[in-house]
């Protein structure tokens, strides 16, 4: 299969965005989904870019699926940045209506996606109906190398990458419980109390975070009964009464059932991160949304940090 030279007349251009959804999916299935074909044309379609280039640019594996060669990788870094020149040169050429439209994916935390992004987001796509958003509020890591978000709102900055990346803010964690719970059960004066009571915390070997290991770092004698990798599961039980929850304030505080414990003993802070790939920042969508989360966050740091219990809006 092999070739010396590459005609570009062989080349259809149009295959690079099958290669590059394949790549970053590594399923030919997942691929025609987001394309909007079937699997068959995606095969056929990446069969006619490898045959112009003359190389093999997949491994095909029953359990990895779709695996880039050495050339394949090559290919990769070049299709990306031809993407984004070209998502680039069709803002400079199109009227202001154009660019302040398309497509942003936001991937970020469960709870701060859930209870905080959401709802401002909300509010976002009504000023600008022309752009649409997707929100993955997921408790795992989201890969911008996948693309499988355009704008990523993390608990730790990326060590490495073409990324552009911001500290978002600080915000901070409180011990929460029900009143009823605390008027049931024996009295929390200080920290030794905790001893004898429950707790709702995460799975300790499958938190995607050690920055998420809250109850061991803090209180390493607390007992958990109760267990989940779902922040929003833990604060639906700390809800019903079932124990004591360590919940980041912007989750806890909006609800009016769960009250602060020994607030000024046990407080934790911790930051959100805020990047993107370097070659998608300069896109008005994403400048777009990248300074209204910004705004939004700096008006509810209040919120954020366990200061009110109300969350803002730009108005």
């Amino acid at each position: 299969m092999q070739k010396n030279l590459t005609s570009l007349g062989a080349l259809n251009w149009d295959d690079l965005k099958f290669f590059l959804e394949v790549a970053r999916t590594r399923k030919a299935s997942s691929a025609a989904k987001r394309l909007g074909v079937d699997y068959t044309t995606v095969s056929r379609r990446i069969a006619s870019l490898e045959l112009a280039l003359g190389t093999l640019l997949f491994e095909k594996s029953r359990t990895s699926g779709f695996v880039l060669t050495a050339e394949g990788q090559r290919l990769l870094s070049s299709a990306e940045s031809i993407e984004s020149t070209l998502h680039m040169a069709c803002e400079q050429v199109s009227g202001s209506g154009v660019a302040l439209s398309g497509h942003v994916r936001m991937g970020c935390t469960e709870g701060f996606g859930s209870f905080f992004v959401t709802p401002q987001l909300s509010r976002f796509v009504d000023d600008y109906p022309a752009i649409s958003v997707d929100i993955l509020p997921l408790p795992h890591f989201i890969s911008l190398s996948k693309r499988e978000a355009d704008i990523v709102i993390a608990l730790e900055r990326p060590e490495h990458g073409p990324y552009v990346c911001c500290k978002l803010c600080d915000y901070r964690l409180r011990l929460y419980a029900t009143q009823d719970y605390l008027d049931n059960h024996p009295p929390i004066r200080s920290t030794s109390d905790l001893a004898e009571h429950p707790f709702i915390s995460y799975v300790d070997d499958l938190a995607f975070s050690s920055e998420l290991l809250y109850l061991a770092n803090l209180l390493p004698t607390a007992t958990a009964h109760l267990r989940s990798t779902s922040v929003i599961a833990q604060f639906v039980a700390a809800q019903q009464g079932r124990g004591l929850a360590i919940l980041p304030c912007f989750l806890a505080a909006q609800d009016p059932r769960l009250v602060p414990v020994l607030p000024e003993e046990v407080e934790i802070t911790r930051q959100f991160w805020m990047y993107c790939r370097e070659d998608l920042r300069k896109l008005k969508r994403i400048t777009l949304l990248w300074d209204y989360i910004r705004q939004v966050t700096e008006l509810n740091q209040p919120l954020l940090l366990g200061e009110t219990r109300a969350l803002r809006f730009l108005e």
